[in-house]
């Protein structure tokens, strides 16, 4: 049965309308009614004054407010607007206006050069899927077709992108149309990321005890403070938690333990390097040169 749950984002002005079941594949941006060719339910929205633009991709409608009204006024009638029209209507477009989506695939390398991260269009999955091996793959066809290349070490999947890992026998620029043009033609072709049978793999975080602040030196006391007040909430609003391991004041490198859905994902690295790190160095210059992460 069809849902939608309501969500908030950083943006105040901006509304997630989140469905359990896939609305759309690609990404559709609207600014006003006229650009909204192919779905009446949008040319309704921009019908309602506070309506400034419309995203839709995957199973979410975002929408962005005029300042004329606060969310908590308007929001769960825009939700019941929403449902009552996806259950009469099979679809949120209308099915001869709507184009076909072209799949499109691009290479994104990773602090790791080890690893690069294949980014499309489409929604993949909403799991997060880590095959680490050929074994681990029967269940996650397009998993098991990417191990037939014989320099893939690792998959990652998540939502619209897959991270492969390569051994050290070939270096990127000689593999990467291959990969790219193997992925566009399998999502293309719709063939399937995962079974009916597959079963994510249930990791077992072990308990670590936060470090009492009370006994850091001053720095530690600053790390800590930065880390609980800037990066803990965007990481435990993706699942996971980030802990103050050590400081060492000689080498200014900074331990932290990441768990949860950041632990073992090649994703945490990239969060790593460009959030982590660079906070601590802005608001800590000169003080900060590295930080590593331990996964709990």
């Amino acid at each position: 049965m069809l849902k939608i749950n309501i969500e908030n984002t950083n943006n105040p002005t901006i509304i997630k309308f989140v469905a359990n079941s896939i609305l759309t594949e690609g990404s559709f941006e609207y600014n006003n009614v006229e650009e909204v060719h192919n779905s009446t339910l949008i040319q309704q929205l921009f019908h309602l004054p506070f309506v400034k633009k419309v995203f839709v991709t995957a199973n979410f409608m975002a929408i962005e407010r005029f300042n004329i009204v606060e969310w908590d006024d308007v929001q769960e009638e825009l939700k019941t607007i929403i449902e009552n029209y996806l259950k009469v209507n099979d679809s949120l477009f209308t099915q001869s206006d709507q184009k076909q989506v072209v799949v499109e695939v691009y290479g994104e390398s990773t602090p790791n050069p080890s690893v690069m991260k294949f980014v499309t269009n489409k929604l993949l999955t909403s799991q997060n899927i880590e095959v680490t091996n050929l074994e681990d793959a029967n269940e996650v066809p397009v998993a098991k077709a990417l191990f037939d290349f014989p320099f893939v070490k690792e998959v990652f999947i998540s939502e619209n992108y897959v991270s492969i890992t390569k051994n050290n026998t070939v270096e990127w620029f000689e593999i990467t149309t291959a990969l790219r043009d193997f992925l566009k033609m399998y999502i293309s072709e719709s063939q399937p990321i995962i079974t009916e049978k597959f079963t994510p793999k249930v990791h077992v975080i072990p308990e670590v005890e936060p470090v009492a602040i009370e006994n850091l030196d001053d720095i530690s006391q600053e790390i800590v403070a930065i880390l609980d007040e800037y990066i803990k909430p965007a990481v435990t609003s993706d699942g996971g938690n980030i802990m103050f391991q050590s400081y060492n004041t000689q080498t200014k490198t900074v331990n932290v333990i990441l768990q949860g859905a950041c632990s073992g994902c090649p994703s945490s690295t990239i969060t790593l390097k460009n959030g982590i790190e660079a906070t601590l160095k802005q608001l800590l210059p000169n003080k900060i040169e590295e930080v590593i992460a331990i996964n709990g």
